[in-house]
This record gives structure tokens, sequence and C-alpha cells, in this order.
């Protein structure tokens, strides 16, 4: 793993998806096999594969602190290319820093992660009255989990870390996306649990050949994604947990 510290121009970014985003970190180390963020290599200049680089934004609270003074507040997205919860985070502490900031300025914000790393930060998110905390969660198969995503946490470590966050008063929710198999089981798992899912499908190659490798192939038809999704709008209907499909 190649770490390298770095100083920032800028962190708080325009977003597709929320008004802003912010990404303490340049790549992940959860390394996961299918994910979008692969392609910020074409931008980066790392030669690395992607999971073996990380750089460190050293500066983003200081940045960020600068920035909220000149730009409207409006929802953050933490964070959109990169786990703000990943390993390192556990040493630097920019995802808690910029979440202080962002606190104590009322600003609302989203986290997404795949660790259990985040409830560290129970106290801070716990003062927000606008934030919500999800846990991306594609499938509720562990031996798929393993195969997908080696390095990122247990399933059932991210459901406990959900159910902590929600028995605290905080708003939760769950990103099934990916679509991997073993998706079908996950609304038993989340329930009582999370406020409401999103839903999306398997729209990245980068891990095709896992699927062919491993005979999948028929997990990732657009019958298979509509099906699941289907299943996944019914379960959440039974349990009045609001479902969003984003395909």
């Amino acid at each position: 793993m190649i770490i390298k510290e770095v100083t920032a121009k800028s962190i708080l970014s325009a977003s597709k998806i929320y008004k802003y985003v912010i990404n303490p970190y340049v790549g992940c180390q959860h390394a996961c096999s299918y994910c979008y963020a692969r392609y910020m290599k074409r931008f980066t200049g790392h030669s690395e594969p992607w999971g073996e680089f990380v750089d460190v934004k050293i500066n983003a609270a200081a940045v960020l602190q600068r920035e909220i003074r000149k730009k409207p507040k409006d929802q953050v997205w933490l964070s959109g290319v990169c786990d703000p919860y990943q390993p390192l985070e556990e040493q630097y502490q920019l995802t808690r820093q910029c979440l202080e900031i962002l606190i104590d300025n009322d600003w609302p914000i989203v986290v997404q992660t795949r660790s259990p790393l985040v409830l560290r930060d129970s106290d801070l998110l716990k003062k927000s009255a606008t934030c919500a905390v999800g846990f991306s969660i594609p499938t509720a198969d562990e031996a798929i989990r393993q195969l997908f995503e080696p390095r990122a946490p247990k399933i059932a470590e991210r459901i406990t870390a959900l159910d902590t966050l929600h028995q605290a008063g905080i708003r939760t929710y769950a990103m099934i996306a990916p679509i991997l198999p073993g998706a079908e089981g996950i609304m038993k798992l989340l329930a009582g649990k999370v406020d409401y899912i999103y839903v999306d499908r398997m729209n990245y190659h980068h891990a095709d050949a896992l699927y062919m490798k491993n005979r999948l192939r028929n997990f990732r038809t657009s019958d298979y994604f509509h099906a699941v999704s289907q299943q996944l709008q019914e379960s959440c209907r039974e349990l009045n947990i609001a479902c969003h499909v984003v395909f």
C-alpha cells in the first residue's frame, strides 16, 4: 500500500448526487472489485492498482473551514469516490474533523460507508438533527462478500453498526448497490435498523471476470436485477421502510 500525504486546494466539491461531496482521501483501501471510482485513476496519475494507493488530504479540515464561509449551505455527501471510514481514517481522522466542522455550522450531512469505524463518531453524529448514515450492503451472503469485497468489513459487522446507530436515534439507511448475488436476503437483516434504502443494479464492468470465473453470469442480467428490486420493494412495503430504486 502506497500512502502519500498531499494538500488539497479544495475539499467541498460539486456533486451530481447531492449538492456537495467531500472526499478526504484519493483511493480506497477496501478495493471492491466492482467500484465505479476506479475511473479516478485516469485523473490522478496513479499507476498502482486500485486499492494499492491512498492519497491523504492532510489539510482537508482547514480547507473546509475556509470554504463553508464562502459557499451556500446545502447537503454534503461523505463520500463519493472513497470510503470516508477506510482503515487510514482511524489514524488521520480527517472525516471526523470535517464532520465536526459541518455539524458545528449546522450543515446537513449524508455519510456512506462500509466500515463500523463510523461508530467512533457517534458523539458528533448525535448532535446533528439533519444527518443520515448509510452502509453499502450489496449482498446478504458472506461468501459473495468475500469474493467481491475481500478487504471490506463483514456484512454482520455493518448490520450491527447500523442497528447501533439507529438505536442511538441517528437516521440510517442502506445502499443495496450494486445488487450482488444474495441481495434477496438483505431486508430480513435490515428490519428495524434503517429508515430507508436505495437499490441500484450492477452497471460496472470491473467485476466481469469474477462473474465469469465463478459462473455467476445469470446474476447480472436485467431480468435478475428487476426481479430482485421488485422483491426488495415488496419487503419494504411490508416493513414500512421507504425504498428508492434508482435504475
